[in-house]
């Protein structure tokens, strides 16, 4: 089946845990202006809530994703600064 290049880098939410090489998971991916699920297998395994990315599409509903932490998440924030 051809690969869904379109979810290809988006960001999503295990929402059944991945098992590594032992097994696939479910997440739930932002695209196309909805949220649809696919089959999310990754080389380790992540739990249920993980935020992840797309790094590829295996066809027929199915991707391969890695753990994805937003590093701007983190930015310490000054009180007196006001950002828009």
């Amino acid at each position: 089946m051809a690969r869904d290049e379109a979810c290809i880098g988006s960001i999503g939410v295990i929402t059944i845990a991945t098992r590594g090489s032992a097994g696939p998971g479910e997440v739930f991916i932002k695209i196309r202006g909805g949220s649809e699920a696919f089959l999310a297998w990754s080389e380790k395994p992540l739990p249920r809530g993980a935020t992840v990315l797309v790094i590829d599409s295996r066809g027929a509903r199915t991707v391969d994703v890695i753990e994805w932490e937003d590093s701007l998440d983190e930015i310490p924030r000054n009180p007196g600064l006001f950002l828009l």
